[in-house]
């Protein structure tokens, strides 16, 4: 009987549901299928702070051998890399083994370069981040991504999407799917589907010209429509249009349209280098002046100010480290 050896490796921001959806797949297919065995060995990254709440596993004492496949785990993008921990993630891949980032744990891979050519599946509140910090890396909204020996998954319930295709691979469908049925899931998802739920589902309606209305807003944030333009484009009339905005989401479609272009301007700026004029302007704002007018009175502070004080308060910057190129 062959044991399967796979590693976690966890950082302080993992959430406990991130590394429970991967850990219960493969013990309800030990359950399921006794002939199917697993070794499961958890390993902490960095020091676990005292008296704080923590994961099972011990400590990373120097070495990485033995697992056939090690996840990385964070759920926040982690500030540190140690470089003893760099060189054994470098040789435990150059050994063979298949490694994976899991919500943010795709960070560090890309750090190092071990995602270069690669695809990655990137949550989609770092997509621009991510996409700036790594630009060899083939980012995508999937919700896995299995390419070659490199696997990753955006978080979430797509982490259980992951280990269930890694049970169909390694044991066949029939073992997958008896084990999403042992933890009434619905379906298995395929990881090349999209992170985003249906925009009806995020309306909140299924009115068909709001759903049209507001993919139109999405696919014009640098060049916004005018309202009568949307009008024409769903085949309404602009007063019809005003009235389906008001009903469903409480604002005409010239306020809903603002603060669409205004989220996405707040993403860029905490994510993304680009100056504020770049942003303003990427979000369909004519000048300077009006960007940081309009983003005053919505989130109550400057672009400036705000990029300023969330960032001083998040530990969002991977430190670089230098890593011997393998």
């Amino acid at each position: 009987m062959t044991a399967y050896r796979i590693g976690f490796l966890l950082w302080p921001s993992t959430k406990a549901m991130t590394l429970a959806l991967a850990e219960e797949a493969l013990r309800v297919a030990q359950r399921v299928h006794p002939e199917v065995v697993y070794e499961l060995r958890f390993l902490q990254a960095e020091p676990m702070v005292e008296g704080a709440w923590c994961l099972p596993g011990e400590p990373w004492v120097g070495k990485l051998e033995g697992c056939q496949k090690l996840f990385l785990l964070a759920d926040e993008p982690p500030t540190h890399l140690a470089p003893a921990l760099s060189s054994a993630l470098k040789q435990l891949v150059r050994a063979g083994c298949v490694i994976g980032g899991l919500s943010a744990g795709v960070y560090p891979l890309a750090q190092l370069g071990l995602l270069e050519g690669y695809r990655a599946a990137v949550h989609w509140r770092w997509q621009d981040d991510f996409t700036e910090r790594f630009p060899k890396v083939i980012a995508t909204s999937h919700l896995f991504d299995w390419d070659r020996d490199r696997l990753t998954a955006c978080g979430g319930l797509a982490v259980l999407d992951l280990l269930l295709a890694v049970l169909a691979r390694d044991h066949g469908a029939e073992l997958a799917g008896a084990v999403s049925e042992e933890l009434v899931v619905e379906r298995i998802r395929e990881g090349g589907e999209r992170q985003r739920i249906p925009l009806q589902n995020r309306l909140g309606s299924s009115h068909p010209k709001l759903t049209q209305a507001v993919l139109l807003m999405e696919a014009n944030i640098e060049e916004p429509l005018t309202t009568d333009e949307i009008a024409q484009h769903v085949c309404v009339s602009r007063r019809q249009l005003e009235r389906i905005f008001k009903q469903y989401l409480n604002r005409v479609p010239s306020q809903y349209y603002l603060e669409l272009r205004l989220n996405k301007a707040r993403q860029l700026l905490m994510q993304t280098s680009k100056s504020i004029i770049q942003i303003g302007l990427s979000c369909g704002f004519s000048s300077g002046p009006h960007f940081s007018s309009a983003y005053r009175n919505f989130f109550g502070a400057t672009p400036r100010e705000d990029r300023n004080q969330r960032r001083s308060n998040s530990p969002f910057e991977l430190t670089s480290v230098p890593v011997e190129r393998g």
